[in-house]
This record gives structure tokens, sequence and C-alpha cells, in this order.
């Protein structure tokens, strides 16, 4: 009996939220997003779009074994703003997730506690506006197959959902799939019983 992980939760579309707080207002953006690249886009686009914001924070986690994330305070009191606004990423057990949350002052301080409480919040918020969705974790493989054996090919990737990244159909056919871990086995047997599939895993 395999104990490893099989999918993980995401959000699969962007939303905004606002919350304000004594005369302060935070805007909120929920992002998906798969790479650092991505993120770095992301994050330059809400710069654009306030530039004239006292703050741009932010929280993410990306990966199927959610190791990889960033907080930044971006200029507000150490673990105001990235940490509470991760907090509400790992609530929801999210990944490949991204919360901006953009500031405008509004003259009062708000002080540690109301910080907090304003970055968890507007996080939560748009979080809250974006359906969580599950997605398999997959395993990538190449296909090279002559086309007369299209037809079960395409067969065994319905049959066990996998996704079609790259296609080459020639005479000889060359196709890039992902394939989900909880099919991966069943995979695998209905592949070697064609004849004359080659097949390779990518590392």
């Amino acid at each position: 009996m395999t104990t490893e992980k099989q999918s993980y939760n995401t959000i699969d579309r962007s939303s905004v939220a606002e919350y304000k707080d004594r005369g302060s207002k935070f805007i909120a953006y929920a992002f998906p997003v798969s790479s650092t690249e991505e993120f770095k886009e992301r994050l330059n686009q809400i710069k654009k779009e306030h530039p004239k914001a006292t703050h741009h924070c932010f929280g993410y986690r990306l990966g199927t074994d959610k190791s990889n994330f960033r907080v930044s305070d971006d200029g507000e009191p150490s673990g105001t703003a990235g940490k509470p606004i991760l907090g509400q990423i790992d609530s929801r057990e999210l990944t490949d997730t991204l919360v901006i949350v953009v500031r405008y002052f509004g003259g009062t301080l708000l002080g540690v506690p109301g910080l907090i409480n304003a970055y968890k919040t507007a996080a939560a918020l748009a979080l809250q506006l974006t359906p969580v969705v599950m997605k398999s974790i997959t395993d990538r493989y190449t296909l090279q197959f002559d086309y007369t054996q299209m037809n079960d090919v395409m067969n065994v990737l319905r049959s066990c959902q996998c996704t079609i990244v790259e296609n080459e159909t020639q005479l000889f056919c060359k196709m890039v799939v992902d394939v989900p871990l909880s099919r991966e086995q069943e995979f695998l047997f209905k592949i070697e019983n064609l004849y004359r599939v080659e097949l390779s895993k990518e590392s």
C-alpha cells in the first residue's frame, strides 16, 4: 500500500478582495502560479497597477511537496504581513498559490495586532472568492510509436486520464504525456502490452 500523495489542492483562477481598517485600504489579489518566474511577473504587474501604494506584501507556496515558499512584509513590521498571508494559504492546504496584498496607508497606525489582522483578513477574503480545486500529481512520459497504433495509444491515455502535453503526429509519432500517479501502474501495464511502443520516463 503506497502512502505517497497523489493529489494536491490549488486554485485555478485569480480573485481580488478589499478590506478597510481606520482609513487604510488593503487590496488582496490571489493568483494560481506554478513557478517563481510567474510569481515575479504577477508582482511586477501589481506594482505597476498600484505605484502609489505604501506596501506590496505577499506570500506564496509552490510545488506538489509544498517545499518552495516565500513571504515579504515589504517595509511593514517584521511578521505582520507576509506570514499572516501565507498562513491563510496554508490553512486551506493550498499550493501553487500566490496572494499579494497592497496597502494604502490611511494616516492611522494600526499597531502589530491590527496589521496582522488586516493582512490575514484581506488574504482570507480573496481566497474565499476562488474555489479550491484538487489536481492529480503526475509523472511525465514520452511515447514513440507507429501512426497505425494511434487508436490503441489514445484508448490507453483516455482510460488512464492522461494529459497530452506535446504531440507530433507523422508516420512515426511522438507524444509527451502526464500520467496521474494513481493510474501509473495501470498505464504502464497497458502501454507495455501494446506492440512496439517505445516508452521513456522524464526525470
